[in-house]
C-alpha cells in the first residue's frame, strides 16, 4: 500500500514500513519515550526487541505503516488487538509517532487516516486511541477524525515524577454501527441500524 499527499516542497508518502528503516522508527519511539509521556515507560527499547515486535506484527496480519517526507522516514504507526479475548477481534488500537522535528505537519493526522482505512478493509469494527490527557495535540488530531472520548482513568501511570491520566477515544469504522457515547467532552448518541 502506498498513498501520497503533495505539500510545499516535499511530498508525504504513507507506505508499508521498510525493514532497512527498523531502527530509523526504534530511534523515533525511544525518543518518544525519552521526552515525552506519550508512552508510558521510560526504557528504551532494544534492537532485537524492536525486531521481534515488528516480525509479530507481521506474522498477525497487523499493519506497520510508515510516513515518509523526501524519502525520509519522518513517522509510523500500527494497530493490534485491543484485547486478547475473541469478543473483541474486530476491535483493534493503534498508536502513532512522528519525529520530534516534523509534528504538527499533517503525518500523525495521515497515519491515523491510513490505519482507520487498512482497518477498515480487513473488516475491523472499532478503533481505540489511549491517549495522555496531557497530548493536547493527539487529542485534538483524534477528535477532528471522528473519534469520541469514552473515558478517562486518573493517575494510572507514573512518569516523570508525576501521575498521568489515561484518556480512551473510540471509532467505529462502519459508520452504520455508531454506538451510543456519552463521556467525555464530545459526548453524542448515534442510532445503531439492525441487521
Amino acid at each position: 500500500m502506498m498513498d501520497s499527499v503533495k505539500s510545499p516542497g516535499e511530498e508525504l508518502v504513507i507506505a508499508d514500513l521498510r525493514e532497512r528503516d527498523l531502527p530509523a522508527a526504534r530511534a523515533i519511539y525511544n525518543d518518544v519515550i525519552a521526552t515525552t509521556t506519550a508512552v508510558y515507560s521510560d526504557e528504551p527499547v532494544s534492537a532485537d526487541y524492536w525486531a521481534e515486535w515488528f516480525a509479530g506484527r507481521r506474522a498477525q496480519g497487523f499493519p506497520v505503516l510508515a510516513a515518509y517526507r523526501g524519502g525520509e522516514l519522518i513517522g509510523f504507526g500500527s494497530f493490534g488487538d485491543f484485547r486478547p479475548w475473541p469478543g473483541y477481534v474486530t476491535t483493534v488500537e493503534h498508536s502513532v509517532h512522528v519525529r520530534a522535528d516534523r509534528r504538527r505537519h499533517g503525518a500523525g493526522m495521515r497515519l491515523v487516516q491510513a490505519l482507520m482505512a487498512r482497518a477498515a478493509a480487513s473488516g475491523k469494527h472499532v478503533m481505540i486511541a489511549g491517549i495522555d490527557a496531557e497530548n493536547l495535540a493527539s487529542l485534538a488530531l483524534h477528535e477532528r477524525l471522528g473519534f469520541v472520548e469514552v473515558g478517562r482513568l486518573p493517575a494510572v501511570a507514573r512518569k516523570f515524577d508525576r501521575w498521568l491520566d489515561l484518556v480512551y477515544l473510540h471509532r467505529a469504522l462502519d459508520r452504520h454501527r455508531q454506538v451510543a457515547t456519552g463521556f467525555g467532552r464530545n459526548a453524542s448518541t448515534h442510532t445503531r441500524k439492525s441487521g
